[in-house]
């Protein structure tokens, strides 16, 4: 492509015509991962574009190719990294026009280098340090690595730093970066906003979803005293209805003893298929053709009514699992011995 048609085509134009060379499959896939707004915006932009011709395709998929392979270097090794093997690839000067749109673009995610340090080098490294540090920290990692982390702490810590990262909302990049400076950053910070979003109640949920049993009881038990109303917010994303799926056969037989049946066929009018099949296939057929009666002669049904049946379902669950009578498949240390 030359240079007076690339600057011809907008940002909005190359993302339209990379998805209409990759065809509606792939396309959809991408889809997914985008906002309401930028679906929106590329569908128009998509509608549209009339014709492109081969060469202006062929040379935006090598450029979308060239962004794609920096990104996985800079990942890999920083950006001296990525320009290093960019230039042997692409020459110098090729190589920081793609470093230059992805500075412009691209947000690499801060502590990147730590998310590939083992858990446990790591707990040595920041278990000493404040707990708003390691919270901070521990919001930018994996959650296997947070869990791990986390159930390692000691327990008089553990609350506190699950507490700050559901309560953190917003850090400033100049903390941030201060504190990769003291974890020895290999990776600069691109954040280009005035404020970078993170931790909040989905990130210690998922964590404390990893957990042992045991940390994460003690956890919620302190914050039930502390910080009742977040105890509670948590408490009702810890375990959704779909993670019945969790349960083995003897769990979920268990479980639907203690379930009225007019609440599971409002529950389960909102449930996938697959949670469908995995209660009818722990109940009698008889039964099973009753629910589904039920199901079909009940007729729309308001998602309110499904959402507090589901979660009646879920407090039978986490009441028979806090008495040992079901065991929750789950990571991080829970194991049944046989």
């Amino acid at each position: 492509m030359a240079r007076s048609t690339e600057e011809k085509i907008s940002g909005i134009q190359k993302a339209a015509i990379l998805l209409i060379a990759l065809g509606p499959e792939r396309s959809a896939h991408i889809f997914k991962h985008l906002k309401e707004e930028e679906i929106e915006e590329l569908t128009l932009e998509i509608a549209n574009t009339r014709s492109v011709t081969p060469q202006v395709k062929e040379e935006i998929i090598d450029e979308f190719y060239q962004v794609c392979l920096a990104q996985q270097y800079i990942a890999e090794g920083g950006i001296g990294y990525a320009k290093e093997l960019l230039e042997k690839a692409l020459g110098s000067d090729k190589a920081m026009d793609v470093i230059s749109k992805l500075t412009a673009s691209l947000q690499v995610k801060p502590f990147e280098f730590v998310r590939k340090t083992d858990a446990t080098q790591l707990l040595n490294f920041i278990q000493d340090e404040h707990p708003q540090t390691i919270a901070l920290i521990m919001s930018y990692l994996s959650a296997a690595q947070s869990a791990l982390i986390l159930s390692a702490l000691p327990p008089d810590r553990q609350a506190d730093v699950a507490r700050r990262i559901a309560v953190m909302d917003r850090t400033s990049p100049d903390v941030i970066k201060e504190v990769e400076k003291v974890l020895e950053a290999k990776l600069a910070s691109l954040v280009n906003q005035d404020y970078t979003i993170i931790g909040g109640v989905d990130a210690v949920v998922e964590i404390l979803n990893t957990v042992d049993r045991g940390t994460e009881k003690h956890i919620m038990e302190t914050l039930e005293i502390e910080e009742p109303e977040l105890a509670d917010e948590i408490r009702k994303k810890m375990f959704v209805f779909e993670d019945i799926l969790l349960l083995d056969d003897r769990a979920i037989q268990r479980v639907l003893r203690d379930v009225d049946n007019n609440d599971l066929a409002i529950a389960l009018k909102g449930s996938n298929e697959q949670v469908q099949n995995a209660i009818f296939n722990n109940m009698s057929k008889r039964l099973a053709v009753m629910i589904k009666e039920d199901m079909e002669f009940m007729g729309p049904v308001r998602m309110k009514d499904v959402e507090e049946a589901q979660q009646k379902i879920v407090n039978i669950i986490r009441k028979l699992e806090d008495s040992a009578e079901i065991v929750i498949s789950r990571g991080g240390g829970d194991e049944i011995i046989v």
